[in-house]
């Protein structure tokens, strides 16, 4: 009977833990970060499990490697909306800014590559009168 749980009951929230949340494309990442292992749990999963390509786990850990702390931090959050590759992206904008609530000197570190921002690139919408946003029909001469 777990459906009748709702998900947020299912997220186990400390008060010794940093909450910050991250966003990208469609997607919204809410993030706990505390002081433990470096265990990384993504809506009840270990990140390999729920990120199964290895380029979304390195996009993951990025802010770990910057600050020189990839297993001092256990990381527990919950992502909605959009595919993987935004939930990858608002997964690391919210631990980046759990960083920095938690230790205010790394923010020169994770702003300069560019990790704190949020990225506002977003699909762009289709036009009338063209076949996609940009792509126009096939023309022909005869």
């Amino acid at each position: 009977m777990e459906s009748n749980i709702s998900t947020t009951e299912k997220v186990k929230i400390d008060s010794d833990s940093i909450y910050a949340t991250g966003r990208r494309k469609r997607s919204i990442a809410k993030v706990w970060l505390r002081k433990g292992s470096g265990k990384i749990i993504v809506n009840g999963k270990n990140l390999d499990n729920y990120f199964k390509r290895d380029t979304y786990q390195m996009q993951i850990l990025r802010p770990f490697e910057i600050i020189n702390q990839s297993s001092d931090y256990d990381v527990n959050c919950k992502v909605v909306g959009g595919g993987l590759t935004g939930q990858a992206g608002a997964l690391v904008h919210g631990i980046s800014k759990a960083l920095v609530q938690l230790n205010s000197e790394l923010k020169s570190a994770l702003k300069k590559e560019k990790l704190t921002t949020r990225d506002s690139r977003s699909v762009e919408r289709k036009k009338p009168g063209r076949a996609k946003a940009r792509r126009s029909y096939q023309f022909s001469k005869r």
